[in-house]
């Protein structure tokens, strides 16, 4: 569904990204994994359009998508939860939902207020509520709604459970669970390794723009050099 192919990155004059590759299959969740300042988000700005690679190339679904602005990536199926959520403060729960409210194919993939709230019973009890009025958790959830609603084919999240309480990082690792079994392709900027490990297919951990190292959860698991030398465990 998605290529990223060796791509390089920049902040003026700062080389950040450094040839990053990695894809993501229909279904699958993709985990990146680092440090702060490691590049994860950069990465993850760069398929969003938000910076252009200089060089590289990025498909989706064979398409050459690169250099497109994120509002384009929307509308081709790309749905985007931001490390500072971004939601508006002025807005109530409803109208955050509602005004980025896109119409699905229908079937399993087809999000409509029903379907957000029968997920997120918190946002249904707070619609009425103003978006500065939640918790960090239900901000956290109604940015992640608000994605739904565009209808994505391809949902990337940026370090979703940052400064969340246990119990609120547990809601949202069985919301990207359930995301998952339907289908939804997902990329995962986490530094959560235990959120990583119960959602994630495959994990790239990324040190000084460059990854460091590719696989599953398992070989991951078994890979003390890398645990303890890029994830500080």
């Amino acid at each position: 569904m998605l290529e990223v192919d060796a791509i390089n990155a920049y902040y003026g004059d700062s080389h950040i990204l450094h040839g990053v590759s990695l894809s993501v299959r229909p279904g699958e969740v993709v985990c990146l994994l680092g440090r702060n300042g490691a590049g994860k988000t950069t990465t993850i700005l760069t398929i969003m359009g938000y910076l252009q690679p200089r060089p590289g190339r990025i498909r989706y679904k064979g398409r050459d998508i690169a250099g497109l602005p994120p509002y384009a990536l929307a509308r081709l199926g790309f749905g985007f939860v931001p490390q500072e959520r971004g939601i508006f403060p002025s807005l109530t729960v409803r109208e955050n939902l509602t005004v980025f409210a896109r119409t699905g194919r229908g079937g399993a993939g087809s999000w409509t207020l029903p379907r957000i709230f029968e997920l997120f019973p918190a946002l249904q009890a707070r619609q009425r509520n103003l978006g500065f009025q939640l918790s960090g958790g239900e901000q956290q959830m109604l940015s992640i709604a608000r994605a739904l609603m565009l209808n994505p084919s391809l949902l990337l999240l940026d370090e979703p459970s940052e400064g969340l309480a246990p119990i609120i990082v547990q809601q949202i690792i069985e919301v990207l669970l359930r995301l998952k079994r339907e289908g939804l392709a997902i990329v995962l900027v986490e530094q959560n390794l235990s959120a990583a490990f119960a959602v994630g297919d495959r994990h790239h951990v990324m040190n000084k723009g460059e990854i460091c190292f590719s696989g599953s959860t398992a070989q991951l698991e078994r890979d003390d050099f890398v645990l303890r030398e890029y994830l500080s465990v």
